[in-house]
């Protein structure tokens, strides 16, 4: 039979009682919050007399802004125009002296320019939710925070309330650089008097999310189609087993996940913050580099087609006649012009009979009159034509 030994706790040495002492006896770190050195001091109250400078400076551009608006009023003009704002942080991007990074500059300044826009009125942004899905940053990243958002259930959604006024603008994806075209996306955009206004695209990494901070005992991993499709090696790997079911949304995935310890989500780390879960594994994406393009669209009664700056982007749709040569013929105006196409991609017609419609960027502003002649030339050779917007290319 085997016998429990006690162990008995033996009695501090003198020397460690000495080394106790010398440890109490020794002044405690400073917090560097409430350092008494002077030059340290001293740059801090220069930093917040710049600051004090920064403030003063950014309510008198935001009064000059209030004035803007007023004349915007009066000339029935849009509250928002993107080209104007893709050309201020251009040229601000160009006159950066450093040390401040080149790239820090768009988000600051879409931050400045949010809080000056919301003086005149809250920009109403509809965007695919709940709270924490990625076309929520996508729509934060391009509009700055000081908007009225409007979450919907649905991309069909976010185009409907747009369209009916519900939402001045909508925040779409549409292209995935892993997965390709978001078909929905496009879909719509062909049928919809929607118009693309301007585009933003947003690296993207999913995390598994779980409340419990563990993989094991996971039955099923809940996440848009797109998201499951994108971390499909990872998830064969470490979940073979796993159901994977698909939602209506990342953040959807995210709280259904909450409230069902079975779950796992594929989502942000901002919706593991808004629904109170773990982290259990980060960026499972398969492409480390995984990016996700979106569309900024708007009705065109409302929101004109912005005006060239130089660094833009036109959209359209065509179809041709099923004969031999078609689509050479399709592309002959554009190389004729000299105008650059940067993505083409082919969709079902869904007429039943084999035909298809073709989506084409190019590079360029139809005021331009290379561009434009293309254009007039392209739509003589198309049995359809649908331009579906021109707009400043990304200038995050």
């Amino acid at each position: 039979m085997i016998q429990a030994v006690r162990s008995t706790p033996t009695a501090p040495t003198t020397a460690a009682l000495l080394q106790s002492e010398r440890r109490l006896n020794e002044p405690m770190s400073q917090d560097p919050s409430t350092s008494t050195d002077p030059q340290l001091l001293a740059l801090r109250d220069r930093i917040d007399a710049i600051d004090r400078e920064l403030l003063a400076l950014l309510n008198k551009r935001a009064g000059v802004a209030q004035e803007v608006g007023e004349l915007k009023k009066r000339d029935g003009s849009p509250v928002f125009r993107p080209e104007r704002e893709a050309q201020v942080i251009d040229k601000l991007k160009q006159a950066n002296p450093g040390p401040l990074r080149t790239d820090s500059i768009a988000p600051i300044w879409r931050e400045i320019m949010s809080a000056s826009r919301a003086l005149e009125a809250l920009t109403r942004v509809a965007y695919l939710g709940p709270a924490g899905t990625f076309s929520e940053q996508a729509a934060l990243g391009y509009f700055g925070s000081s908007i009225d958002k409007v979450p919907c259930v649905s991309i069909d959604e976010v185009f409907r309330a747009t369209s009916a006024g519900a939402a001045d603008f909508g925040v779409v994806p549409v292209e995935n650089s892993t997965e390709g075209v978001v078909a929905r996306s496009l879909d719509l955009l062909l049928n919809t008097p929607l118009s693309i206004v301007g585009e933003t695209s947003l690296l993207v990494r999913h995390n598994l999310l779980r409340k419990d901070p563990s993989s094991s005992g996971v039955i099923a991993v809940v996440a848009h189609a797109q998201a499951l499709a994108q971390c499909h090696t990872w998830l064969s790997e470490h979940l073979p087993q796993a159901e994977r079911r698909p939602v209506s949304s990342n953040a959807e995935g995210a709280r259904l996940a909450s409230q069902d310890p079975s779950l796992a989500a594929i989502a942000s780390t901002r919706a593991a913050s808004e629904f109170g879960l773990h982290v259990v594994a980060p960026a499972i994406q398969d492409d480390a580099h995984n990016r996700t393009r979106f569309a900024i669209v708007a009705h065109p009664h409302t929101h004109p087609t912005p005006k060239p700056t130089g660094h833009d982007c036109t959209s359209l749709v065509v179809s041709v006649t099923n004969r031999p040569g078609a689509v050479h013929d399709m592309l002959v105006p554009l190389k004729a012009n000299g105008v650059s196409m940067t993505r083409f991609e082919s969709r079902p017609a869904r007429s039943g009979q084999w035909e298809y419609f073709f989506y084409i960027d190019i590079e360029g502003h139809p005021d331009q009159p290379a561009v434009g002649l293309a254009l007039k030339q392209l739509r003589e050779v198309c049995a359809f034509f649908k331009v579906l917007g021109t707009y400043p290319v990304d200038v995050h």
